[in-house]
């Protein structure tokens, strides 16, 4: 029983079961829709929407990000262990970096329409611009920092992790290939 604990790794031993989650009293009212196995396999297409939802949620919610990143797994079939995992890219540590990156990046976004002449927000800021002046005057430059940064790192991340899984399934492909050719190269000898 003691080497079975041993060989265990930490996240093993501290991560909750399915079993745990499924028994919990506040998980239990939507335990059907949230313990779906499909939300907990590693599939070519789950991956790259857990990423693209960690890293959209860890950006637009300074606080509460992996409730989030959870629950909108569910209706997008995304992987939920990887979606939560994902939205650690912003942590106590590291969110001091992400703000002074989002108000860089909200500047910049800002002085375009400087540059440029043309207003980013027509005038008046009726319409479907009206959230952005909104949020221009009030928000100010990192919050349209943050949510530029939610959206290009989410696009980035969903492209750069289904490119990586295609690469490694290849990869897997090749090898096993080669191994059938030498395989059959032996046989004829």
């Amino acid at each position: 029983m003691k080497k079975d604990k041993a060989k265990k790794t930490w996240l093993d031993r501290n991560l909750p079961t399915r079993e745990g989650l499924a028994e919990n009293k506040y998980l239990k009212p939507f335990s059907n829709r949230f313990l779906r196995s499909e939300l907990w396999r590693f599939t070519r297409r789950s991956v790259p929407r857990g990423v693209a939802l960690g890293l959209f949620s860890a950006f637009i919610v300074p606080v509460g990000q992996i409730f989030l990143a959870a629950f909108m797994a569910l209706p997008l079939r995304a992987n939920v262990p990887v979606a939560v995992l994902t939205t650690f890219i912003t942590n106590p540590l590291t969110f001091p970096f992400w703000f002074y990156v989002a108000n860089q990046i909200g500047g910049f976004v800002m002085r375009v329409e400087q540059l440029t002449g043309e207003p980013m927000v027509p005038a008046g800021g009726s319409g479907r611009w009206e959230w952005f002046a909104w949020l221009a005057q009030e928000a100010g430059l990192t919050a349209i920092g943050l949510v530029m940064l939610a959206i290009v790192s989410s696009a980035i991340g969903y492209f750069v992790s289904s490119w990586l899984w295609d690469a490694r399934i290849r990869t897997k492909r090749a090898r096993r290939r080669s191994k059938l050719l030498a395989a059959r190269r032996e046989k004829q000898l």
